[in-house]
């Protein structure tokens, strides 16, 4: 099953992506500038496509991902103020 919602990262929407894989969720929320994603995702092939990107892991749901702590980010989401060890939702907050 895939799942899509809005987001609201302060006053900003964005787009909430889930989908069901095994034996993990693959999650994303994108925002304008960036996005957040759970473990899934590369952050050295994000790092590469010198997209601004920050990953959250062990997250089954939306939530998870943005009260999750951000374990690994690309230098472009550093530059914009997204820092390791941050909540998922202050690092979005970066990226919208």
């Amino acid at each position: 099953m895939i799942q899509v919602e809005q987001i609201k990262i302060g006053n900003v929407s964005c787009l909430g992506l889930k989908v069901d894989l095994k034996p993990a969720p693959l999650i994303l929320i994108i925002g304008e500038k960036g996005f957040l994603s759970c473990g899934f995702l590369n952050v050295e092939v994000a790092e590469k496509l010198g997209v601004a990107a920050a990953v959250v892991t062990g997250v089954k749901t939306f939530e998870d991902l943005l009260n999750g702590e951000v374990k690994g980010l690309t230098t472009k989401a550093e530059k914009m103020g997204v820092k390791a060890g941050q909540k998922g939702v202050e690092a979005m907050s970066k990226l919208v």
